[in-house]
């Protein structure tokens, strides 16, 4: 009698790449083995293989699980009457997501990586994906008026590189008072609205109206918290 293939825990798969996100920004690639993953999560070392066929495969699902759970924090965002606000909320939820997941935003983006895996053409690729959610508010944002400049791709870049900066300093414990995170992005949030063409007493409007938003969404997010183990939001 044939014996069906044990299939692979999605608990478990989980586990591995917070687990291996964690030892690998913590302790560098030498860190990551996976007698020590095994030991953490409390399975075989087998577990390593049957879920990501080795170690170079476990970290390339490191990048895209990153990806997708920022994805799904986009995703929560629901489109209003106000775009601008919508936008606000977007980098709202980009820096929740980092804030929540910090060793996967490391590896995410490149600045940390393992000696056997680097990030190439489709990781990037992958990525990029989860920008097209920001370019389509920009481009609410270009037809209501609220922006005058032409080119929605070029303004979710602008608001991409923006918000990451920040993030990344956050993460790294860069931003202090009186210059702490949240007074950086608060401000930021609305130069970058008022760099697009949008007038300043509206913009700061919209971006307290994606503050008051965001406190609903906390509750929604709770549950990736959860499933990803991380730092709790930033205020």
């Amino acid at each position: 009698m044939a014996v069906s293939p044990r299939r692979a825990d999605p608990e478990l798969r989980l586990a591995l790449i917070d687990i291996g996100a964690r030892l690998l920004a913590e302790g560098g690639p030498r860190a990551l083995s996976t007698r020590r993953l095994a030991a953490e999560a409390g399975c075989s070392t087998q577990a390593v293989y049957t879920h990501f066929g080795g170690m170079s495969g476990l970290v390339r699902e490191m990048v895209h699980e990153g990806f997708d759970r920022l994805q799904t924090h986009f995703a929560h965002v629901a489109d209003s009457d106000d775009p601008v606000a919508d936008i606000a909320l977007l980098g709202i939820a980009y820096r929740r997501n980092g804030g929540r997941n910090p060793h996967l935003y490391a590896i995410m983006f490149g600045t940390t990586t393992h000696t056997g895996y680097r990030l190439n053409e489709p990781d990037r690729q992958y990525g990029r994906y989860t920008l097209g959610r920001v370019s389509r508010t920009a481009a609410r944002c270009i037809d209501s008026g609220r922006f005058t400049a032409a080119d929605p791709e070029l303004v979710a870049h602008h608001m991409w590189t923006a918000v990451h900066g920040i993030v990344s300093l956050e993460l790294g414990d860069y931003l202090i008072p009186p210059y702490d995170a949240d007074t950086c992005f608060e401000t930021q949030l609305v130069n970058l609205m008022v760099a697009q063409g949008d007038g300043r007493a509206r913009a700061t409007r919209s971006i307290a109206a994606a503050r008051l938003r965001a406190v609903g969404l906390e509750e929604r997010a709770g549950g990736l918290e959860e499933r990803a183990g991380g730092l709790p939001a930033p205020s």
